[in-house]
Protein backbone atom coordinates (compact mmCIF):
# COMPACT_ATOMS: atom_id res chain seq x y z
CA UNK A 1 0.00 0.00 0.00
CA UNK A 2 1.80 3.42 -1.00
CA UNK A 3 0.46 6.72 0.20
CA UNK A 4 1.51 10.37 -0.11
CA UNK A 5 3.38 12.03 2.81
CA UNK A 6 4.20 15.66 1.78
CA UNK A 7 5.14 17.26 -0.69
CA UNK A 8 7.70 16.39 -3.49
CA UNK A 9 6.47 12.67 -3.10
CA UNK A 10 6.14 9.84 -5.51
CA UNK A 11 3.78 6.94 -4.98
CA UNK A 12 5.64 3.68 -5.93
CA UNK A 13 3.08 0.34 -5.65
CA UNK A 14 3.90 -1.93 -2.99
CA UNK A 15 7.19 -3.77 -3.63
CA UNK A 16 9.48 -6.37 -1.86
CA UNK A 17 13.16 -5.07 0.06
CA UNK A 18 14.65 -7.12 -2.87
CA UNK A 19 12.97 -4.64 -5.44
CA UNK A 20 13.57 -1.73 -3.77
CA UNK A 21 16.87 -1.84 -4.05
CA UNK A 22 16.53 -3.06 -7.58
CA UNK A 23 14.57 0.47 -8.17
CA UNK A 24 16.63 2.55 -6.31
CA UNK A 25 17.26 5.06 -9.24
CA UNK A 26 13.29 5.48 -8.94
CA UNK A 27 13.38 7.09 -5.61
CA UNK A 28 16.42 9.43 -7.01
CA UNK A 29 15.22 12.98 -5.83
CA UNK A 30 12.52 11.91 -3.97
CA UNK A 31 11.31 13.83 -0.86
CA UNK A 32 9.65 10.81 0.63
CA UNK A 33 8.35 7.43 0.03
CA UNK A 34 5.76 5.34 2.00
CA UNK A 35 5.78 1.71 0.70
CA UNK A 36 3.72 -0.81 3.16
CA UNK A 37 3.42 2.00 6.09
CA UNK A 38 6.90 2.11 6.15
CA UNK A 39 8.20 6.11 4.84
CA UNK A 40 11.51 6.50 3.78
CA UNK A 41 12.61 10.46 3.64
CA UNK A 42 15.84 11.80 1.33
CA UNK A 43 16.74 14.83 2.07
CA UNK A 44 16.95 17.64 -0.69
CA UNK A 45 20.00 19.99 -0.17
CA UNK A 46 21.67 22.22 -2.27
CA UNK A 47 24.82 20.19 -1.53
CA UNK A 48 25.76 17.74 -4.93
CA UNK A 49 26.35 15.44 -3.08
CA UNK A 50 23.16 12.72 -2.66
CA UNK A 51 22.41 11.63 1.07
CA UNK A 52 20.44 8.05 1.67
CA UNK A 53 17.25 7.67 2.83
CA UNK A 54 17.49 8.89 6.58
CA UNK A 55 14.60 7.92 8.50
CA UNK A 56 12.97 4.92 8.52
CA UNK A 57 8.82 5.55 10.63
CA UNK A 58 6.29 3.03 11.87
CA UNK A 59 2.90 3.62 10.40
CA UNK A 60 0.25 4.44 13.55
CA UNK A 61 -2.54 2.34 10.72
CA UNK A 62 -4.03 0.34 13.01
CA UNK A 63 -4.13 -2.54 10.59
CA UNK A 64 -0.36 -3.12 11.35
CA UNK A 65 -1.19 -2.16 14.94
CA UNK A 66 -1.99 -4.59 17.16
CA UNK A 67 -1.66 -4.17 21.27
CA UNK A 68 -0.37 -7.29 23.32
CA UNK A 69 -2.19 -8.12 26.58
CA UNK A 70 -1.51 -11.05 28.93
CA UNK A 71 -2.38 -11.63 32.41
CA UNK A 72 1.12 -13.20 32.89
CA UNK A 73 2.25 -10.13 33.53
CA UNK A 74 1.41 -6.54 35.73
CA UNK A 75 -1.45 -4.64 33.42
CA UNK A 76 -0.33 -1.10 32.12
CA UNK A 77 -0.55 1.61 35.25
CA UNK A 78 -2.50 4.26 32.90
CA UNK A 79 -3.49 4.80 29.02
CA UNK A 80 -1.01 2.64 27.55
CA UNK A 81 -0.52 -1.11 26.36
CA UNK A 82 2.08 -3.63 27.36
CA UNK A 83 3.21 -3.70 23.84
CA UNK A 84 2.92 -2.96 20.50
CA UNK A 85 3.02 -5.12 17.38
CA UNK A 86 3.89 -2.88 14.44
CA UNK A 87 5.77 -3.78 11.02
CA UNK A 88 7.11 -7.05 12.44
CA UNK A 89 9.06 -5.30 15.45
CA UNK A 90 7.07 -5.88 19.17
CA UNK A 91 7.63 -2.42 21.11
CA UNK A 92 7.33 -3.62 24.75
CA UNK A 93 6.68 -0.77 27.45
CA UNK A 94 8.68 -0.45 30.15
CA UNK A 95 8.11 -3.12 32.90
CA UNK A 96 8.52 -3.33 36.45
CA UNK A 97 9.16 -5.78 38.84
CA UNK A 98 5.38 -6.08 40.30
CA UNK A 99 4.08 -9.77 41.23
CA UNK A 100 1.11 -9.89 38.48
CA UNK A 101 -1.33 -11.10 40.71
CA UNK A 102 -0.99 -8.90 43.50
CA UNK A 103 -0.10 -5.38 41.61
CA UNK A 104 3.01 -4.91 44.47
CA UNK A 105 6.32 -5.49 44.40
CA UNK A 106 8.46 -8.74 45.16
CA UNK A 107 10.33 -7.14 47.17
CA UNK A 108 12.28 -3.76 47.96
CA UNK A 109 15.42 -5.85 46.72
CA UNK A 110 16.89 -4.61 42.95
CA UNK A 111 17.46 -8.36 42.26
CA UNK A 112 14.55 -9.38 43.68
CA UNK A 113 12.93 -6.64 41.52
CA UNK A 114 14.99 -7.37 38.53
CA UNK A 115 14.33 -11.24 38.18
CA UNK A 116 10.48 -10.20 38.54
CA UNK A 117 10.72 -7.54 35.82
CA UNK A 118 12.27 -10.36 33.55
CA UNK A 119 9.76 -12.80 33.90
CA UNK A 120 7.19 -10.25 33.31
CA UNK A 121 9.11 -9.05 29.97
CA UNK A 122 9.35 -12.94 29.19
CA UNK A 123 5.43 -13.05 29.67
CA UNK A 124 4.85 -9.88 27.26
CA UNK A 125 7.32 -11.18 24.76
CA UNK A 126 5.77 -14.70 24.58
CA UNK A 127 1.96 -12.80 24.72
CA UNK A 128 3.39 -11.06 21.47
CA UNK A 129 5.19 -13.91 19.38
CA UNK A 130 8.70 -13.14 20.55
CA UNK A 131 11.13 -14.27 23.57
CA UNK A 132 14.22 -12.67 24.68
CA UNK A 133 16.43 -14.12 21.93
CA UNK A 134 14.36 -11.92 19.31
CA UNK A 135 15.44 -8.92 21.51
CA UNK A 136 17.29 -5.66 19.74
CA UNK A 137 17.22 -3.28 21.67
CA UNK A 138 16.47 -2.70 25.54
CA UNK A 139 16.65 0.56 27.94
CA UNK A 140 17.24 0.19 31.73
CA UNK A 141 16.38 2.96 33.97
CA UNK A 142 17.53 2.47 37.25
CA UNK A 143 16.91 4.37 40.33
CA UNK A 144 20.99 4.32 41.31
CA UNK A 145 23.23 3.25 38.80
CA UNK A 146 25.31 1.80 41.77
CA UNK A 147 23.36 -1.10 40.83
CA UNK A 148 24.28 -1.41 37.77
CA UNK A 149 26.59 -4.64 38.44
CA UNK A 150 24.13 -6.26 40.14
CA UNK A 151 21.25 -5.88 37.37
CA UNK A 152 23.99 -6.80 34.69
CA UNK A 153 24.31 -10.18 36.62
CA UNK A 154 20.80 -11.34 36.30
CA UNK A 155 19.88 -9.55 33.01
CA UNK A 156 22.78 -11.49 30.93
CA UNK A 157 21.14 -14.55 32.42
CA UNK A 158 17.46 -13.88 30.22
CA UNK A 159 19.61 -12.34 26.80
CA UNK A 160 21.71 -14.75 24.79
CA UNK A 161 24.13 -13.81 22.38
CA UNK A 162 24.36 -11.29 20.91
CA UNK A 163 23.08 -9.35 23.49
CA UNK A 164 20.61 -6.79 22.90
CA UNK A 165 22.05 -2.83 21.82
CA UNK A 166 21.13 -1.44 25.31
CA UNK A 167 20.96 2.24 27.27
CA UNK A 168 21.09 2.33 31.09
CA UNK A 169 20.27 5.55 32.85
CA UNK A 170 19.50 6.35 36.25
CA UNK A 171 16.50 8.34 36.90
CA UNK A 172 14.88 10.56 39.32
CA UNK A 173 12.62 8.64 40.08
CA UNK A 174 10.68 5.60 38.89
CA UNK A 175 6.65 4.64 38.83
CA UNK A 176 6.00 3.18 42.56
CA UNK A 177 9.11 4.01 43.97
CA UNK A 178 10.79 1.14 41.76
CA UNK A 179 13.97 0.58 41.77
CA UNK A 180 14.16 -0.69 37.93
CA UNK A 181 12.28 -0.44 34.74
CA UNK A 182 13.24 -2.03 31.70
CA UNK A 183 11.82 -1.44 28.13
CA UNK A 184 12.21 -3.14 24.80
CA UNK A 185 12.24 -3.67 21.24
CA UNK A 186 12.12 -6.99 19.56
CA UNK A 187 11.66 -8.70 16.39
CA UNK A 188 8.68 -10.72 14.79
Amino acid sequence: MASWCGARCVQIPPIDGGALRNRASLAAGVGCLTVAGTSFWRSSSSSKRSLPFTCLSISSDTRIKEAVQTEGAPAALGPYSQAIKANNLLFVSGVLGLVPQTGKFVSEDVEDQTEQLLKNLGEILKAGGASYSSVVKTTIMLADLKDFKKVNEIYAKCFPPPFPARSTYQVAALPLGAKIEIECIATL
